[in-house]
């Protein structure tokens, strides 16, 4: 029998080596928890037989999860969306409960049983489809909306039914005063805990934030979450409860976001270990022995969820391609199905035999939700034939758009990077088309005069629509890099020479979006900081000629396409030959660098780089060492007057 330590050890090994693994393949880090419990739980290897104290454990990561839940949920959102969440989201969640104990009824299993079926099977992930969304640029489109929205009712329909399920394992005599009696204490506590709540809340992180101790107010955000999950459950209510209370309380204060940071670690590991526990009664030798009925359940998990919301998002008033893609999105389990298996595994709510073939079903479907999504618009596409009118009625708006300018510029995304360039390029009276995915935001702009369109700017139809083939530039304002490189691989496929300007919210990504095809790359972080230091400097008295000057340099470090400046006549009067320049020199017949690549010049000898050759009235941006001067060839040189001399004589005489 292992000690406690080498049980903890164990566990760390184990979740590190399959979190690892699970992320290199793109699969979300719970099903590596859930694997990690199987393996060394008593139906496996047996090296950690069931422990009460593990269980407990476990609980808090329940406690932590329904927090960060509460910290997200606010009033004015679901305000905003409560045709989608309480419309479609409520459909949902009703219909599956309804459907599953109608299904299970029939079957032969108790009521009891298939009511805390239903409410297992009717949860999807939250974590998986809100990250694909994000990567697919697909949060503000109409599907993106429904999914996020049902979402959001699910979350909520969590809380009732940890109180729920506690209750169902009383006799039917005493069920409906249970219910009762602790739908009133739920209420009760809900009234007191917002109406006096807030207020004591804001004042109390006001007091401690004053005292500026990183460390005390992580010590307050544990004794408030605890707290209230200690106060929820005295009073007969589920920990989770009062953790949801203690989030939403916070959430209407402006500590929320750091709360949010702090918290993080302490939910994720021990949400971890929660899997882990319930991947510990995972008996997959039961599971071998019943896989038709696990396979079965898998497909009516699927085509019934699917079934549901594509209904639901039909009758209120959804068009055909979005209905179904929110029903491919949601008809996976997910996590929240987990949390409701714990509790209904603690209550015998549930037979063995279905408690292992409902954790492998929901297993299996999380697995396939991801190849369900990458799929969903082929299948859209395949069975829904008004999508194909859609998507061209889509691509003429871009097109008519599009039509009336030529050496224009293409903005991917129209959020507020998107719509200060496009001011920028009025100011300068410099042409643009810009492609969004919110259909609120195109429809005002598009009623204040700006020139958007809605497109989706990371597929090639969209992009040959807003007339790529005539645009002079491409830039991307979103800071999605997946989703960047899809555009970039479309816009490369189409015009090899278009330049593309990329915007990135940090370092990290630029080697990746350079690499990607990108002509320049600019981090939010870099500029921001560069602004924060001129006006410091400024203001501390260093003059302002000297603060330009030197932002023009780093600039000129960092950013190939601002390397240099064409020195004029009118610069005659510029004595600083410090400075790098740009020169042009035409390839002539019979100069001596026609045929020879731009290593075999070495260039680097002198100080000087190409910065881009012009080839049949098209420029190229920073060619390589491989690149191969002709005939007819403009080559931009940069560097300092004297190596521009050497270089020219290079390029001409082979000097």
């Amino acid at each position: 029998m292992l000690n406690t330590l080498e049980l903890v050890l164990l566990l760390l090994a184990a979740s590190v080596v399959m979190v690892a693994l699970f992320r290199s393949l793109n699969l979300p880090p719970v099903l590596g928890y859930l694997l990690v419990g199987t393996v060394v739980g008593p139906h496996a290897m047996n090296l950690v037989p069931s422990s009460e104290g593990a269980s407990h454990l476990a609980e808090f990561g329940v406690v932590f999860l329904m927090f960060s839940i509460g910290l997200e949920f606010s009033l004015p959102r679901l305000f905003a969306m409560k045709r989608i969440v309480f419309g479609l989201g409520a459909l949902q969640v009703v219909a599956c409960m309804l459907v599953t104990m109608l299904i299970g009824r029939l079957i032969g299993f108790s009521w009891t049983a298939s009511f805390a079926l239903g409410g297992t099977l009717a949860m999807s992930s939250t974590a998986i489809l809100s990250k694909l969304l994000s990567d697919r640029l697909e949060l503000d489109s109409r599907h993106g909306r429904e999914t996020i929205g049902v979402l959001l009712f699910q979350d909520i329909a969590v809380v009732p039914l940890l109180i729920l399920l506690p209750a169902l394992s009383r006799s039917p005599e005493e069920l409906a005063f249970t219910l009762g009696l602790a739908a009133a204490k739920a209420v009760v506590l809900l009234v007191l805990v917002l109406v006096f709540g807030q207020r004591l809340m804001h004042w109390w992180f006001t007091v401690v934030a004053k005292r500026r101790s990183g460390e005390l107010f992580m010590l307050n955000v544990l004794l408030i979450t605890l707290g209230l999950a200690w106060l929820s459950e005295l009073v007969g209510l589920s920990l989770a409860l009062g953790a949801f209370l203690a989030g939403m309380l916070i959430s209407e204060t402006e500590y929320r976001y750091q709360v949010e940071e702090d918290i993080k670690p302490f939910r994720d590991v021990l949400l971890g270990l929660f899997f882990v526990t319930v991947g510990m009664f995972l008996d997959v030798v039961a599971i071998v022995q019943n896989l038709p009925a696990v396979i079965a359940l898998v497909l009516a998990l699927l085509v019934g969820k699917f079934g549901i919301v594509f209904l639901a998002s039909r009758m209120l008033g959804s068009p055909p391609g979005t209905a179904m893609r929110s029903g491919l999105w949601l008809c996976a389990g997910g996590e929240f199905g987990f949390v409701l298996l714990s509790q209904i595994a603690g209550e015998n709510l549930m037979p063995d035999g279905l408690l292992q073939t409902t954790v492998a079903a929901l297993v299996l479907s999380m697995l396939l939700a991801p190849l369900i999504v990458q799929i969903s618009d082929k299948l859209v596409m395949r069975f829904v034939a008004s999508e194909w009118l859609m998507r061209s009625m889509e691509l003429t708006r871009v097109a008519a758009q599009s039509l009336t300018n030529d050496k224009h510029i293409i903005v991917c995304g129209y959020g507020r990077s998107g719509q200060y360039m496009a001011r920028f390029m009025e100011q300068e009276n410099v042409s643009y088309v810009a492609l969004d995915l919110d259909p609120d935001r195109v429809r005002e702009a598009g009623a204040a005069g700006d020139t958007v369109v809605y497109g989706d700017a990371a597929r090639r139809e969209t992009l040959m629509a807003a007339g790529i083939m005539r645009a002079s530039a491409l830039v991307i304002s979103f800071s999605e890099v997946e989703a960047a490189m899809r555009v970039m691989h479309h816009a490369h496929a189409l015009r090899p020479d278009l330049p593309i300007v990329v915007r990135a919210t940090d370092e990290s990504n630029m080697e990746k979006l350079s690499l990607g095809g990108a002509a320049e790359v600019v981090p939010e972080a870099f500029e921001g900081s560069i602004m924060l230091a001129s006006h410091a400097l400024a203001l501390v008295g260093v003059p302002l000629n000297r603060v330009v000057r030197r932002i023009r340099d780093i600039r000129n470090q960092r950013y190939v396409l601002m390397r240099g400046f064409f020195h004029g006549t009118t610069d005659q009067g510029d004595a600083d030959n410090s400075l790098a320049r740009l020169h042009s020199v035409s390839m002539p017949p019979g100069a001596a660098a026609i045929g020879r690549t731009l290593s075999d010049l070495r260039f680097d000898e002198i100080a000087v780089s190409v910065s881009a050759v012009r080839r049949r009235g098209i420029r190229g941006l920073a060619p390589g060492p491989e690149t191969r001067i002709l005939e007819g060839d403009v080559v931009v040189l940069l560097g300092l007057p004297g190596g521009l001399e050497a270089a020219e004589q290079r390029l001409l005489r082979g000097v």
